[in-house]
């Protein structure tokens, strides 16, 4: 039987920085909150476009809501009549200190980059790198 070592997630999740600070952040790396944003403008489907500040954090709260989704933990409702996304607590959200919640979004980042294939061949050659027989 095939196990993958505990680095596997950490080389996913510096694949998914290198990638996203290549594209979006030249020259830096880019913060978990800015792939949240992201994340959220493309659940909102709104395009690129000036947002006030309510909006940006409502946009980072999209993209939450949309990762946590597959956990079981927010279950999607609807679209209002402005087309932004709402969400509903489907299962109570477990009690997190910040280092656990931080190491949650980054679980669900991975989930959400090799769901949607989008570094589907590198996170193939990390398990492989990592895959013990």
């Amino acid at each position: 039987m095939k196990t993958l070592k505990k680095s596997v997630d950490a080389e996913k999740w510096e694949a998914i920085l290198s990638y996203m600070s290549e594209r979006f952040s030249p020259g830096e790396a880019i913060s978990i909150e800015g792939i949240l944003f992201l994340i959220g403008i493309q659940t909102l489907g709104q395009g690129a476009r000036r947002y006030k500040k309510d909006e940006k954090l409502y946009i980072i709260h999209i993209a939450v809501c949309h990762l946590l989704e597959p956990w079981g933990y927010y279950r999607y409702q609807s679209r209002d009549q402005k087309g932004w996304p709402h969400y509903k607590i489907s299962d109570t959200l477990p009690s997190l200190k910040a280092g656990e919640q931080t190491i949650l979004i980054k679980k669900s980042l991975i989930l959400f980059f090799d769901k949607e294939n989008l570094l589907h061949e590198n996170f193939r050659k990390i398990e492989k790198k990592h895959q013990i027989t």
